[in-house]
Parts: C-alpha cells; sequence; structure tokens
C-alpha cells in the first residue's frame, strides 16, 4: 500500500492567473506521482489546499483531483474556509460542520481531523471534535491508524511557525490519542517543509509544500526587529510517500524536480544487487551466524 501526500498547495494566491505559480508546482507533482514509478494506491491533501478559502480555487482543484488515476483525500488547514471547502468537496463533513472522516483500507485507517479555527493561524481543536475521534477511534480498537491533519502538534523550532506546547488545543488533542493505542503515528502539513518528530510516542511525519517552502532557520525571530532573514524560498516542490510493508508506515520525502541520474541498474550494477538480494532472509540468503 502507498499512500502520497501533498499539503499547503495554496491555489489562488495570485487570483484569476490559470498558470499562477502554485498551480504550476501543483501540476508537476501531480505528474511526477502519476507518470511513476512510483504510482500511489490514493494521495491525501492535508490542508491550505486553498490559499483564500475561496469556492472557484477549490472548483479547481476538484477538478484536478478528478483528473488523477488514483482517489484523492483533501483536508483543511487554516487557509481553507469550511463552507465553500464542503459546497465543493460533498461528504467529508463529520458532525457539527467540521471536515472530519476515515479512509478504511485493508490493514489499516487513516482518520482525517480539522485543526482550522478561522481567523487564526495556528492549530484548533475543540471537545465536540475530540469527541468525534474519541468515538471513531474506539470503534477500531486493534487497527493500525494513522491521524490526518494539517497543524503538526510539536513545537519545530522556526519560530515564526512553531507551536507552542503550552496551548489548549494540543492536550485537547493529546488526551484522545493517549487513550488508543492503535494510533501509531500523524500526518501533517503546515510548516512547509519536510521534518520527524516523535511526539506522545507516535511518530509524526511532516510534509513539505507543493507550493514555495518556509526557509530553513532555526534562530529565534523579534516582531518588533525585522532582520532582513529569508522567510519563503522557491525549492522545488514537495511531497510525501507513506508506504505501508505490512507492519509500519515508512515515509520519504521527495521533489518534483528532475535530479541527474548518477547510476543505471545496468549489467555494471547487477552484481552489487545480486549480492544485497542474498544476504535477506526468504531471498537467497540468511543472518551470518
Amino acid at each position: 500500500m502507498l499512500i502520497a501526500q501533498i499539503t499547503d498547495i495554496h491555489l489562488g494566491f495570485d487570483p484569476g492567473n490559470p498558470d499562477e505559480t502554485n498551480r504550476v508546482r501543483l501540476d508537476a507533482v501531480l505528474d511526477v506521482l502519476t507518470r511513476g514509478p512510483n504510482r500511489p494506491d490514493l494521495l491525501i491533501a492535508t490542508g491550505d489546499i486553498a490559499d483564500r478559502g475561496d469556492r472557484d480555487s477549490y472548483l479547481r482543484l476538484r477538478e484536478l483531483f478528478a483528473r488523477c488515476p488514483f482517489p484523492v483525500w483533501p483536508s483543511i488547514g487554516n487557509h481553507d474556509r469550511r463552507a465553500d471547502f464542503l459546497a465543493c468537496f460533498a461528504g467529508l463533513e463529520g458532525g457539527d460542520g467540521f471536515v472530519q472522516y476515515t479512509v478504511e483500507l485493508p490493514e489499516l485507517r487513516l482518520v482525517t481531523i480539522d485543526t482550522l479555527e478561522e481567523g487564526r493561524h495556528g492549530g484548533a481543536f475543540c471537545a465536540r471534535r475530540a469527541a468525534w475521534l474519541d468515538a471513531v477511534l474506539a470503534k477500531a480498537a486493534v487497527k493500525p491508524t494513522y491521524i490526518v491533519m494539517h497543524h503538526p502538534p510539536f513545537e519545530s523550532g522556526i519560530d515564526w511557525m512553531n507551536t507552542h506546547p503550552g496551548e489548549p488545543w494540543i492536550e485537547t488533542f493529546a488526551e484522545v490519542v493517549r487513550r488508543h493505542p492503535q494510533v501509531r503515528g500523524l500526518i501533517c502539513g503546515h510548516l512547509h517543509r519536510a521534518v520527524t518528530a516523535a511526539w506522545e510516542g507516535r511518530t509524526v511525519a511532516v510534509c513539505s509544500s507543493t507550493a514555495p517552502q518556509v526557509s530553513l532557520d532555526l534562530r529565534p525571530i523579534d516582531a518588533e526587529q525585522p532582520d532582513d532573514r529569508a522567510m519563503i524560498v522557491a525549492e522545488d516542490p514537495g511531497y510525501a510517500l507513506h508506504r505501508w510493508n505490512g507492519r509500519e508506515l515508512v515515509s520519504f520525502h521527495d521533489r518534483a524536480g528532475a535530479p541527474a541520474t548518477l547510476a543505471r541498474y545496468d549489467a555494471r550494477m547487477q552484481g552489487l544487487i545480486r549480492d544485497l538480494k542474498a544476504e535477506r532472509p526468504g531471498e537467497g540468503g540468511g543472518p551470518h551466524i
């Protein structure tokens, strides 16, 4: 099972321009995922899919996603707006108007939650959303489960994008997660960079954005004193591949650019491949004793 992830598309940043940069960057990633060699079984889009939360951008995204040769499951971030999102992506409301739903796969579950508080950049997770999540997780207490959400619940160190560990929503969310050991990890966006962290005994995988990325600068930032640091940079658009191997989810992070090929699998490399595979149990070899 191969699950692709894109995040922070920010379509509509340049309103009225069908060839806006964020659309071109998104197209490049979707082209890579469609052409392969790693064509996924499904694609999740983890929030901030529209820059201004407008219906026109959601309709354009819906059209793009419909062309994909795999199902696409979008979720909501702080730039999104629920009313227009739900008007364009029907059937993703879990109750009380929040964008929360489950994707049942043969060997695992994806549970998508809504961390949007309109008018706020950071995350939110109220008692009503927590009650929904608690009930959904209780229905499959053994099946390996990953929670899909926009805002990571940890402090990243990119000061202006940080989530403070004392924010009340984090404890509300954590209380639910602690009750359900089948939750193996979280899949997030928001930071516009690939980041991995341990949180509450789970692995959190944060995907880079298809839109331009946040600069990797871990120095403190002074809200009263601009220092001319880089904040947004135009690295190649990013995406993630989460591979379920039957035991755990393994996450890869890649970009849509075309790197130079330094070696190919030809006759010169065949001996190496044979040796590597022969060392593995069940593939002609076994452990050295």
